[in-house]
């Protein structure tokens, strides 16, 4: 595709502007592969500024890997609440102990134990051996697609499986064996400040004489993607229920949106109901049976949350009652108080923030 000295001129331009223009991170210039873990699992679905408060607060309550494989599950997802893509957390704690079960709580070095671990696929394996150990192993991230394709004009989609093999391909035979950490800082920065997905400024580019996107006049177009995602609407009506200073939680324990975190009892249906069309429902029925008085006090304005998939539109109906019946007793009661030592969606966050001012 290309002969060997452009490909090192391309690495050694790319790396002179990172060491001219990247950003201060407390994750870079650091050796500890558990903290650049940590910083590449939060930043894959997060953007920088908002990921860098998360980062400190999580290494400060988790400073090392055996303080995280000690917490319990609820505690790390606490610390991961309005990160999102809880999977990622949950990974993250299952990996923490399998460092310290099958590598003496020492975090691997072999970049094959690296990708034994939960939640670590090619991408971050590359990470944190380059930017850790100094391996040579390419990172190919959105940001990496986006420069390569453009840099080469490449037209084969990226989330196709002949597009990511010749993307991989590519980005391991361009990466600096003498720098490799660097090299991938670079790559990555570079698409991420320069060479943006919008209106990037190729007149300020280094790389522009080398840039066949550039040359054909089709920057806008590239990188290609061939398939666009389903997105799916659901609708949660869901029941703030008070009883003398309590309220009710339930823990989402299904493989859905939002596995393990808690929130307030809910009747999910095909939109958001009416209290007519509520009160006929089973799932209220179950709730409020054989309860004196049950008053439905307010309806929350409808609240729309949206995720990669899907869309989640809600409401939040406040239900006062006198007593509780059996299926009640068995969910968490809970003052308000404490309702923040709970684990909760960024959706349910917003409306108790509300609540309680």
């Amino acid at each position: 595709m290309s002969n060997n000295s452009s490909l090192t001129h391309i690495s050694n331009t790319l790396s002179a502007w990172y060491l001219a223009n990247k950003r201060e991170l407390p994750w870079r210039d650091i050796s500890d592969p558990y903290l650049i873990w940590i910083s590449e699992i939060i930043l894959q679905q997060t953007r920088v500024n908002q990921g860098m408060s998360y980062y400190l607060r999580f290494i400060e309550r988790f400073p090392t890997v055996a303080d995280l494989a000690l917490s319990d599950e609820d505690g790390v997802l606490k610390y991961w609440q309005g990160l999102g893509y809880y999977s990622r957390a949950r990974n993250l704690h299952k990996a923490a102990r399998q460092v310290m079960t099958n590598f003496g709580g020492i975090f691997p070095f072999e970049h094959a134990d690296v990708l034994k671990l939960a939640g670590i696929g090619d991408y971050t394996a590359a990470a944190i051996c380059s930017f850790a150990y100094d391996q040579p192993f390419a990172v190919v991230d959105g940001n990496v697609y986006r420069v390569l394709s453009r840099l080469f004009g490449i037209e084969t989609p990226i989330d196709s499986g002949a597009g990511k093999k010749e993307f991989a391909s590519l980005a391991q035979e361009l990466i600096s064996k003498s720098d490799p950490g660097i090299h991938n800082q670079s790559i990555m920065e570079f698409g991420a400040l320069q060479c943006v997905p919008v209106s990037p400024d190729c007149a300020a580019c280094p790389l522009q004489q080398n840039c066949r996107a550039y040359e054909l006049s089709i920057v806008d177009k590239l990188p290609i993607k061939s398939k666009k995602t389903k997105v799916t609407n659901r609708y949660f009506n869901y029941f703030f229920i008070e009883l003398g200073g309590k309220t009710y939680l339930q823990k989402r324990i299904a493989k859905d949106v939002w596995q393990n975190l808690f929130e307030f009892p809910l009747v999910e249906a095909d939109s958001l109901l009416t209290v007519e069309e509520l009160m006929g429902t089973v799932g209220f029925k179950n709730l409020f049976s054989g309860i004196g008085e049950v008053e439905v006090v307010k309806i929350s304005n409808p609240m729309k949350h949206v995720l990669s998939h899907r869309v989640i539109y809600a409401q939040f109906v406040t239900v006062k009652i006198t007593d509780e019946n059996a299926v009640l007793s068995k969910l968490i009661k809970t003052s308000l108080a404490e309702i923040d030592q709970f684990a909760v969606s960024r959706l349910m966050e917003l409306f108790l923030e509300d609540i309680l001012g």
